[in-house]
């Protein structure tokens, strides 16, 4: 069921259906209906079964195989799977979409923070950073 490796895990079961907002910072599955808004700092996985209609759903990581109304949001990635509906707008720093994945909506793409903070250094030293980093990921 999930690939989660660290952390505790719960898990919304198939009979489970949830109206409101969520908050959780650890690893969630769910697996039942679910209604309103996600707001996490952990991972999370949307089953096959389940069925979300959110405002917005927003976490670290999201692996989608059920099926969701409404933009999700993920600091680090999104993954559709295989047989996946998704009608909302995506937006993340890296993103997967299987084939057979039906999915309406737009997609944003979260640059990567820079290493230093631009407004402690002057531009001239920042652009060089910018520009060493460029080099080093080649």
């Amino acid at each position: 069921m999930s690939g989660f490796s660290a952390g505790n895990l719960t898990v919304f079961g198939q009979e489970t259906e949830f109206d409101g907002v969520l908050e959780f910072s650890d690893n969630l599955v769910i697996t039942g209906k679910f209604h309103g808004t996600i707001n996490a700092s952990g991972d999370l996985e949307i089953e096959k079964t389940a069925v979300c209609d959110v405002d917005k759903m927003s976490a670290n990581s999201i692996v989608v195989s059920g099926k969701i109304t409404g933009d999700i949001e993920a600091k680090d990635r999104i993954e559709l799977c295989d047989g996946s509906k998704v009608h909302g707008d995506l937006k993340a720093a890296r993103l997967r979409i299987s084939d057979g994945v039906e999915f309406e909506g737009k997609i944003s793409m979260i640059d990567e923070i820079p290493a230093s903070d631009i407004f402690s250094v002057a531009s001239e030293e920042y652009k060089n950073s910018l520009i060493m980093q460029s080099n080093e990921a080649r």
